[in-house]
């Protein structure tokens, strides 16, 4: 984005000054999010859509890896899984067969151990030990033999030392700052999306829960922080939280002693890893985020909820075909889809008595449940608003036909009165009133009675408020779908 207003090339300088600032504005959006409490939105990233983006950035993750596994120089930096394969196959004549043997060598040993630490508990330092034992052992490795081992790519040259500040080089005046705060809130958005979503896959993975206003307010001081010390826009890591959760972290602790070894290493260790050949980094990787493939929850998906199964599936495919911001953003549009069939098209059903109780349920789910001869007993399964009450009416409307009909065919005892259960019914607005008043009128022109049965406690106040029940007379309310139907009876046989 901010290669479309400035050439890092012609001026260097400008360039860094709009980097570190839109930075710095990227932080200050994601902070302010949080602090206005909208980590609601983070509600949106359900446990499908995370299985779907957890499995497919695992993948994405591993191919790009492919580059140290197989010595590869020239690499795409794209995250898509078309353009790494054809990189991959197009590099073929940079692939090192040394570097594949110790590579894939070193990738065995660590799943090796990793499947050792899962079907053996108490042996967990195996599998936490293994990738600096890894590290360790292919340094000196690649040391030794560096006369011979001229094909394998190593780290090399890394200058010791801390980032330099840069508080003064923060721009917020001149004819680009809007560039910065445009590049900063879009770059913001996809990094926050990103981190929370990563978030999300940890704490789903170890049965925790994650704040969204912390969680945006931590990235964003993050990120303001960083653009005083050099750091572009950046957030929570995948491959690194994997291989931190991989390791049996279990505190932020472990963030503290990283980031401290990280500093000393930074001062002190760096010439250290001048030999440390890349394939092994790229193998702890791997074997880090190849567990984050639940195949099996994607299956027990497909079992239970076809429309969430899709939505793992869009996350997983949009991930690994276009990228991880737009992929999360497809499965996050199908899973609000998803809220808004069920809530304009909410479940309603026909209930009837199970002998010799007060119960009443679905028959269609209960065998023994039978209809109730002249009344038609109905429950509606959602809040009834602006968004479902023209349907919930005709869906009414149209099992009092069904009814009818299947009396008619049948010769079997007229209908005399409809009963809508309201118990699952959580809420009610303007629309949804008007709707169950115009359905009583209907009805009423059909010679039915029409009563509510058990409405819940904001609903009752709701249809108090509105004057509705004056119109409902005082058999038209009952707190339990039973007590009406033995009511309502008995004042049929003292008729004469």
């Amino acid at each position: 984005m901010l290669n479309n207003a400035v050439s890092c090339s012609a001026d260097p300088i400008l360039y860094l000054k709009l980097a570190f600032t839109a930075t710095f504005f990227a932080g200050l959006f994601q902070a302010a999010l949080g602090l206005l409490r909208l980590g609601f939105i983070i509600d949106f990233l359900s446990k499908a859509t995370l299985v779907g983006f957890m499995a497919g950035a695992a993948v994405i993750v591993s191919l790009q890896q492919l580059k140290g596994l197989l010595g590869i120089a020239h690499f795409t930096t794209k995250m898509q899984i078309v353009p790494v394969l054809t990189s991959v196959f197009q590099q073929r004549h940079e692939w090192s067969w040394q570097t594949i043997v110790m590579g894939f060598g070193f990738l065995a040993f660590l799943l090796i151990t990793r499947q050792i630490s899962m079907r053996r508990p108490k042996l967990f330092w195996v599998s936490a030990a293994a990738p600096l034992t890894s590290v360790i052992l292919s340094t000196l490795l690649v040391f030794l033999l560096k006369s011979k081992l001229h094909g394998i790519s190593i780290i090399g040259h890394l200058p010791k030392g801390l980032n330099p500040p840069s508080s003064n080089m923060l721009y917020f005046h001149g004819s680009y700052l809007a560039v910065a705060i445009k590049t900063g809130i879009i770059t913001g958005i996809l990094s926050l999306t990103e981190g929370i979503a990563v978030g999300r896959t940890f704490a789903a993975l170890r049965n925790y829960q994650v704040d969204g206003n912390k969680e945006m307010m931590a990235i964003g001081f993050m990120n303001m922080a960083g653009s005083c010390s050099s750091c572009y826009v950046t957030t929570g890591s995948f491959s690194r939280s994997a291989v931190n959760y991989n390791a049996g972290a279990q505190t932020a602790v472990s963030n503290i002693i990283m980031a401290s070894t990280v500093l000393v290493t930074l001062l002190f260790l760096m010439p250290l890893f001048h030999y440390t050949p890349n394939f092994i980094l790229a193998a702890i990787i791997i074997t880090a985020v190849i567990g984050l493939i639940d195949y099996e929850a994607a299956y027990k998906l497909w079992k239970v909820d076809k429309l969430d199964c899709f939505a793992c599936l869009c996350s997983f495919f949009g991930v690994l075909f276009i990228s991880v911001p737009l992929g999360l953003a497809i499965a996050v549009g199908v899973s609000v889809f998803k809220v808004l069939l069920h809530v304009t098209r909410p479940n309603t059903m026909v209930l009837g008595n199970i002998p010799g109780t007060q119960i009443y349920q679905n028959p269609s789910r209960y065998r023994e449940a039978m209809k109730v001869p002249s009344f038609l007993i109905l429950a509606v399964e959602s809040p009834i608003y602006f968004a479902n009450s023209t349907y919930i009416q005709e869906r009414i409307l149209r099992w009092v036909r069904e009814e009818e009909e299947q009396i008619q065919a049948n010769n079997g005892n007229a209908l005399k009165c409809v009963i809508l259960d309201m118990t699952a019914v959580t809420a009610i607005d303007t629309s949804g009133i008007d709707a169950i008043c115009e359905l009583r009128k209907m009805l009423e022109k059909r010679s039915l009675q029409f009563v509510l049965a058990n409405p819940a406690g904001n609903v009752m106040e709701k249809l108090h408020q509105s004057k509705i029940l004056d119109s409902f007379g005082l058999n038209g309310l009952y707190l339990a779908v039973g007590e009406a139907v033995s009511d309502i009876s008995s004042l049929w046989k003292a008729q004469p």
